[in-house]
């Protein structure tokens, strides 16, 4: 019975994930969306109130880590290929300038901006037990997020990746996203070092060690054992098998860290050589599968965790605070940094639409804010909500703010693609 269930529950999860995906696409937005709204269509905000009964039967709470598992193992696949793809674009070293303003700004206004909502929003929302500081660095650290995989898909479909904009949005993102993960361990070892500063000094302190280490020595080896055994980007089962090992045992030493899980895998990605190659075959073997069929059942539980009662009372003056930081942290911030680099207004705008993006990438942050209780349910309804928004709004303003722009044909027909 117990099979049957997981079975079923997957066949939902996916039926229902490729669907809105399909539908979304459509309409212009990344599938990725389609599947964020089909976790909160399978949570108790949708089909748990329209047939709660049925809920019940098909997500009873004895299955649910079974799914967490699946789940987990998406999750530390999919932050491998993060870091893997992770990378400054080419021909981006003059304006390397103009992308650090981006990528400084887009983190830290948003930052503060979460920062400063923190003490009207923890009275309420916060869990009880958590103080105001970790729960105020986490809010900040929630705003700061851009989803660069996402971006990257979204200007390759429009044809802008190879773009003034589109380049210097890639830039930008890489070095925000790099300073908004290190924000969050910093974070996450403040929070989870229940032994007080000695447990976060030895959180933060082995994870330094094994940043070293990684870069070290486990980066060359990985290096020689590629440049021998996979001479032309493309590793062979061994190799592969191989790169999974190393993978998983990252992930297991940032979770014996009291970290995340996610920290390890995407350290190890960005230890690996920037072979494009090599990126092309990881992302054909690992990622189609992490992406569509192992994200999904993340995408769902998220939606599982969310929360009815995070509309009651001051919840939706609290859902609307939360949306207005994060939009206005993010473009204004990415917009700014943009001006101080010597770009007009319109471009420097478009680059904040860009840096708006989200995805995916909010909903890990999240998903470890929920796992070490930092934060609630009705927050982390409040938070997925806005994932789905900032993303969702981004095609529509970056198609307004581009309109009227000249591109190569070939970015054209990219475009009408």
């Amino acid at each position: 019975m117990g099979h049957s269930v997981l079975l079923l529950q997957i066949v939902v999860i996916l039926g229902v994930s490729r669907l809105l995906a399909y539908v979304l696409r459509g309409l212009g937005q990344p599938p990725v969306i389609g599947e964020m709204i089909a976790g909160l269509a399978l949570g108790p905000l949708l089909f748990g109130s329209l047939a709660p009964g049925l809920h019940a039967q098909l997500f009873p709470p004895q299955s649910l880590p079974v799914l967490t598992g699946i789940s987990e193992i998406g999750l530390v696949l999919f932050m491998f290929i993060v870091g893997a793809e992770l990378r400054m674009p080419s021909g981006m070293a003059a304006q390397l300038r103009t992308s650090s303003w981006v990528g400084v700004f887009s983190v830290v206004l948003p930052f503060a901006l979460g920062v400063a909502i923190a003490p009207w929003l923890h009275p309420q929302l916060a869990p009880a037990g958590i103080a105001q500081l970790p729960f105020a660095l986490f809010m900040g650290v929630s705003m700061s997020i851009t989803a660069f995989p996402v971006m990257a898909r979204i200007l390759k479909e429009k044809g802008l990746a190879s773009s003034e904009v589109g380049l210097l949005s890639l830039t930008s993102a890489a070095i925000a996203d790099v300073l908004a993960w290190i924000l969050l361990a910093l974070v996450v070892a403040l929070i989870a070092a229940s032994s007080g500063w000695s447990g976060f000094a030895r959180a933060l302190g082995g994870l330094i060690v094994l940043g070293v280490v990684s870069f070290t020595f486990v980066r060359p080896a990985i290096t020689s054992v590629l440049r021998r055994h996979a001479s032309d980007g493309r590793p062979d089962s061994m190799v592969l098998a191989l790169l999974l090992i190393v993978t998983f045992a990252f992930a297991a030493l940032t979770h014996w860290l009291q970290l995340h899980a996610v920290f390890g895998a995407f350290l190890f990605g960005l230890c690996l050589p920037r072979d494009d190659k090599l990126l092309e075959t990881l992302v054909e073997r690992l990622e189609h599968v992490a992406v569509i069929v192992l994200m999904p059942v993340f995408f769902a539980l998220a939606g599982l965790n969310t929360s009815p009662d995070a509309f009651v009372g001051m919840g939706v003056s609290a859902l609307l605070l939360i949306l207005l930081v994060a939009i206005v942290g993010k473009i204004v911030g990415s917009a700014i940094g943009a001006r101080f680099g010597g770009m007009p207004w319109r471009d420097s705008m478009a680059v904040g639409s860009l840096m708006n993006t989200r995805g995916l990438m909010e909903l890990i942050v999240m998903k470890i804010g929920l796992d070490i209780g930092v934060i609630g349910r009705e927050i982390f309804t409040m938070l997925m909500i806005m994932a789905v928004v900032t993303t969702l709004m981004t095609s529509p303003l970056l198609n307004w703010l581009m309109r009227g722009r000249a591109m190569p044909v070939g970015q054209r027909e990219t475009q009408s693609a």
